[in-house]
């Protein structure tokens, strides 16, 4: 399927990009711009994330399943990339601004053409005010990160270095007036130093979805009593171990099973959406 490179009317463009200091001229698109009945927020984060940091965005946008709510980050490496498939996975509207132009020989990274695709393909956008053949170069990155501040009521900023690039995005958004949403990290990770700065400042911190909803004023889902999922003892007893992230050894061991009867029931489990997993760790959902 062909998604070809359109200039956005500047009557049309989005409403919150207008509002930023230095407001762009020109903008393309490929796919389909926001639509007016959702909310968007930014998720930006480190390109070298942890485990912890996966983990993180599995859950939280997970969580916005059935919501109207939408995900905008760059389409970079790490978290950015993460955000764009945790999105297209729980079937939220999600829009890449890459740092270059929008053709697909320009793509950038050039790692991700097939995840821009994967992107239009599921009825999400691209956006750039860049040329369609534009080069992404040093300069347009940070040029590029206040549209992504710009563009959403709030930014989620999940691990960050201490010097890492993501934090301009975050400093916007802040002098943009927008919401700066901060997941807490390991106070003995380096990649949540530079997120815990902007704790410190005041930035809202989010532990839950249920922050981001009400930070973003979205009316929370009601889950009803018929959609209570019944578990069996031992699945029980794995959910109870659960109430940290556990190796899968530790759990074998704690449950007192032999290693097949163990890896039958965790990935039975799994299936059926009780549990998660990622490099044998694993946690409630």
């Amino acid at each position: 399927m062909s998604f070809s490179i359109k200039e956005v009317l500047v009557a049309e463009f989005p409403a919150l990009l207008k509002e930023i200091p230095q407001p762009p001229k020109s903008l393309n698109y490929r796919g389909r711009l926001p639509p007016d009945d959702i909310t968007l927020l930014s998720v930006v984060g480190s390109r070298k994330y942890t485990t912890y940091g996966k983990q993180v965005v599995d859950e939280l946008i997970g969580g916005l399943r059935g919501h109207p709510v939408g995900i905008v980050s760059g389409l970079a490496l790490g978290v950015d990339s993460l955000a764009h498939a945790a999105a297209l996975h729980n079937d939220l509207y999600t829009l890449a601004i890459p740092g270059g132009g929008l053709s697909d020989k320009r793509l950038y990274p050039a790692t991700h053409k097939a995840l821009a695709h994967q992107i239009l393909e599921a009825g999400g956008g691209l956006l750039s005010e860049f040329e369609p053949d534009f080069q992404a170069t040093n300069w347009s990155f940070p040029q590029r990160n206040r549209l992504v501040a710009g563009i959403s009521q709030a930014t989620l900023l999940i691990e960050a270095a201490e010097k890492s690039g993501t934090l301009i995005t975050a400093r916007m958004a802040a002098d943009y007036n927008r919401e700066l949403l901060v997941v807490p990290g390991s106070i003995f990770s380096k990649q949540s130093a530079g997120t815990h700065q902007f704790l410190k400042l005041g930035a809202t911190p989010v532990t839950c979805t249920a922050d981001i909803l009400d930070v973003l004023g979205v009316e929370q889902a009601v889950t009803t009593d018929s959609a209570a999922v019944t578990v069996s003892p031992a699945e029980a007893k794995v959910l109870a171990l659960l109430n940290e992230p556990l190796h899968r050894d530790v759990l074998t061991r704690e449950l007192g099973l032999d290693v097949s009867a163990a890896g039958q029931l965790l990935m039975l489990m799994e299936l059926n959406g009780l549990i998660v997993s990622e490099q044998n760790i694993y946690r409630a959902r």
